[in-house]
């Protein structure tokens, strides 16, 4: 039997296509239901390779599309629904302005001055012979008493509980951030000058200026959210505001353990470590969740310690009754009058503290937060701008090399070395997610160098189909060296058993 024959199982009756005269080299038309004999070339695999694209070809691919994607800004602007609203505004707050009194309208709350607006309102309109119904009116009440007493165009953004982070750079363009993935915002400011009235009301109202001589300032929100403002000439698209907004909902350890962001056990070390007053300096890059697990920490802080912090936007958010927040001051139009974070934290030690919380050192202030740690003040906390453990405790030597104390570089080392118990490594992940990537213990010196012990790392394993980062947080099992500080507060076995 020829090599083209029948197949076996096939009877005589089914009729097959000869080899010789194959349908051409199409796809189906319209009317066919079936493929065509054979696919399409572009289907076809080259000899030796799979049918599968290969993983390079892949990673090419995106990196030739991200290439080609325009590099141009992307452009905020309400469409719809919110755009309409917005336009009758522009129209109506002028003779709205005419018709009341600035400073009595300050003295009412939001719903007082919405009560008040409603038929003056309906009064200009009726001037301009335009027609809202009752959504829309509701609407642009709230879009003008935002306006006149809020933060504008930023008032639906801090009210979105699914929104952490806000980044208004000029006035066209406005850019959020939604589980951990930045998005541009569906706001725009009227003007220039619109979006830095709102930028110089933000700052008033915690005492700061902001202007041409002064253009940065850090500032915060009433909900305790932090805002940072740059202005022109440093800022070269207009006024750039940038706010991460603060949680109303408190987050505990147990709460990051079943998000994912660590593991059941390395949540119990924490709570011990918070509990047993060790030293801890958490290390993480910028919006990592440094400040997030700082203020987790201090919910095992006992609530008959008095604790201080201190911050440049003061953000912490502690819940213990004995606590006193403190604040820098930037210098006035002079140059005087600056308290910086250092002269806060050397004036804490006469406070009679128990325990010192730095929100970030950068500067100086490492030397006395140091001497802080190893004088009485066990259990302080800080944190500070770093990629790894290791890499946190060089740019501590670093901050206090560059300062004005005259200090050798082993004697900095054995310092760190005799008052940080444990370093926190945080991360953002790039699908968005904040982990705990490492738990890391100072045991001391040896000669020069800093011996550090591993307790528990976060291990990359691969990715999911949804872009999803898929690992798994490890105990090294190793015996902790500060097994003997937990054992004084009576913590000594479940410590032990948590890293093991």
């Amino acid at each position: 039997m020829s090599a083209f024959g029948r197949r076996s199982g096939v009877t005589g009756n089914a009729q097959r296509p000869s080899f010789g005269v194959a349908r051409p080299l199409h796809g189906p038309g319209p009317a066919e239901s079936g493929g065509s004999q054979f696919p399409p070339i572009e289907s076809l695999p080259f000899p030796g390779e799979s049918a599968a694209p290969a993983v390079g070809q892949d990673a090419m691919a995106r990196l030739a599309s991200r290439q080609d994607a325009s590099g141009e800004a992307g452009s905020s602007k309400a469409e719809g629904f919110d755009a309409s609203v917005h336009k009758i505004k522009e129209q109506v707050l002028p003779r709205l302005l005419e018709r009341i009194d600035p400073e009595a309208a300050a003295t009412l709350s939001k719903d007082e001055l919405a009560e008040e607006f409603r038929p003056i309102i309906g009064e200009v309109l009726a001037e301009l012979k335009i027609t809202l119904n009752r959504r829309e009116q509701f609407a642009l009440e709230k879009v003008l008493v935002d306006e006149l007493l809020g933060l504008g165009p930023l008032e639906e953004l801090l009210n979105d509980p699914l929104i952490t982070d806000i980044m208004v750079n000029g006035p066209d363009q406005t850019y959020i951030e939604k589980r951990g993935k930045l998005e541009i915002a569906p706001i725009t400011f009227r003007d220039e000058e619109h979006l830095f009235q709102i930028a110089q009301r933000i700052v008033s109202k915690v005492g700061r200026r902001v202007d041409q001589t002064t253009p940065l300032a850090d500032a915060r929100l009433m909900d305790g959210s932090r805002v940072n403002v740059i202005v022109p000439p440093l800022s070269l698209k207009g006024t750039a505001i940038s706010i991460r907004k603060f949680s109303a909902k408190p987050i505990t350890l147990d709460m990051m353990a079943k998000g994912g962001s660590m593991s059941e056990k390395m949540a119990t070390t924490l709570k011990i470590a918070g509990a047993s007053r060790f030293n801890i300096v958490i290390s993480g890059g910028t919006g990592s969740g440094k400040t997030t697990m700082l203020n987790a920490l201090s919910k095992m802080i006992d609530p008959g310690e008095r604790v201080i912090t201190i911050e440049d936007a003061a953000e912490l958010r502690l819940q213990q009754p004995h606590w006193l927040p403190l604040e820098t001051r930037p210098a006035n139009l002079e140059g005087n009058g600056c308290i910086s974070i250092r002269d806060l934290v050397v004036n804490a030690l006469r406070m009679r503290p128990d325990r010192i919380i730095l929100g970030e050192i950068r500067g100086s202030e490492c030397f006395d937060m140091l001497a802080a740690m190893n004088t009485g003040h066990d259990g302080s906390m800080c944190t500070l701008h770093s990629n790894s453990p290791r890499e946190a405790l060089a740019r501590m030597e670093n901050m206090v090399m560059m300062s004005d104390i005259k200090v050798p570089k082993e004697a900095i080392s054995r310092q760190i070395a005799d008052s940080v118990d444990m370093i926190i490594q945080v991360k953002r992940l790039r699908d968005g997610s904040r982990r705990v990537t490492n738990i890391t213990e100072v045991i001391g010196m040896e000669g020069s160098v800093i011996v550090t012990q591993e307790l528990f790392k976060f291990e990359y394993l691969d990715e999911s189909a949804e872009g999803k980062i898929v690992g798994e947080y490890r105990a090294m099992g190793l015996r902790p060296y500060t097994l003997d500080k937990a054992r004084q507060f009576g913590f000594d076995q479940p410590y032990l058993e948590s890293c093991l």
